[in-house]
């Protein structure tokens, strides 16, 4: 299924997208969260609702937020998790080339949550260098403590898009990535969620795009560390919770890397695209 979550007359619901329409299912689960915690139990109920109604609403009709506006928790992150991407980064800033070991985990705050052609709000007051990093996004599915590989994939509800959009100045000023990372409106995600059983994450083309020239184009079988890998490094000590969401890394041509280096305007669209999931807008904002 791909599942959204809009907004209609001012009031947030849920459904599953049926050609260009929309199933509303805030009948049957009243947020995408609650769809999530109800497990395989809630993906038959809302595909037996699909099967048995009609569109109720048109894609064009209505405004798609991010499929969960409001995440329980921070956006678990991956950095440096393309070989490309983390020699670019690290030969920009200096540093002497060498690839992780372990996988390079940090947070996104719940408030950098965007809808998917929601506009990021750019104040240069604030940073005037901001960047761009299409990844896949995981969600969980299911809580899970000391997670094995081969089990990893039977606690994934599903995958998205994210663009972990980033103030580099904060970051290196603040030296750590909390706090360039998590401006407001600087993770837009979506347009929706790809439920697990329609997708293998492992071969998919993923591509970004600034007014129409692309930025970034590899395979999310170029990361270093996989899906299973990284839900094991999680989740070792920790439990993983029903709708945590994870991103997984964005591949090299981020714009500090570029010799001169490249960042967002106020005006520049924003593309971030994942085979077979679909295509995000982000309209940078003045």
């Amino acid at each position: 299924m791909k599942l959204v979550t809009f907004e209609q007359n001012g009031t947030e619901r849920i459904g599953a997208v049926r050609g260009e329409g929309i199933v509303e299912l805030t009948a049957v689960f009243p947020t995408m969260l609650t769809l999530i915690d109800n497990g395989t139990e809630g993906l038959s109920a809302a595909q037996a609702y699909l099967q048995s109604h009609s569109p109720t609403y048109q894609l064009d009709d209505v405004h798609l937020l991010a499929p969960i506006p409001n995440p329980r928790r921070n956006i678990m992150c991956l950095g440096h998790n393309y070989a490309e991407h983390a020699e670019e980064s690290l030969i920009a800033t200096g540093q002497t080339v060498e690839l992780p070991e372990f996988p390079i985990i940090f947070t996104k705050a719940t408030t950098a949550v965007n809808g998917p052609y929601d506009p990021f709000p750019f104040n240069a007051a604030i940073s005037d260098k901001i960047d761009y990093e299409v990844e896949l996004g995981v969600i969980i599915g299911k809580p899970g403590i000391n997670i094995p590989p081969a089990e990893a994939i039977s606690y994934i509800f599903g995958y998205t898009i994210i663009n972990d959009i980033s103030a580099r100045d904060l970051q290196w000023q603040h030296k750590q990535f909390f706090k360039g990372k998590s401006l407001d409106g600087s993770c837009p995600m979506g347009p929706w969620i790809i439920t697990a059983d329609e997708l293998d994450p492992t071969n998919l083309h993923i591509t970004s795009r600034v007014n129409g020239i692309t930025k970034q184009a590899s395979n999310t079988r170029h990361m270093i560390f996989d899906i299973p890998t990284t839900i094991d490094h999680l989740s070792r000590g920790m439990t993983l919770l029903p709708g945590d969401i994870i991103a997984t890394g964005t591949p090299s041509g981020v714009g500090f890397a570029r010799t001169p280096p490249e960042f967002l305007q106020p005006g520049n669209i924003l593309e971030s695209e994942i085979e077979n999931i679909g295509i995000m807008r982000t309209p940078i904002g003045t």
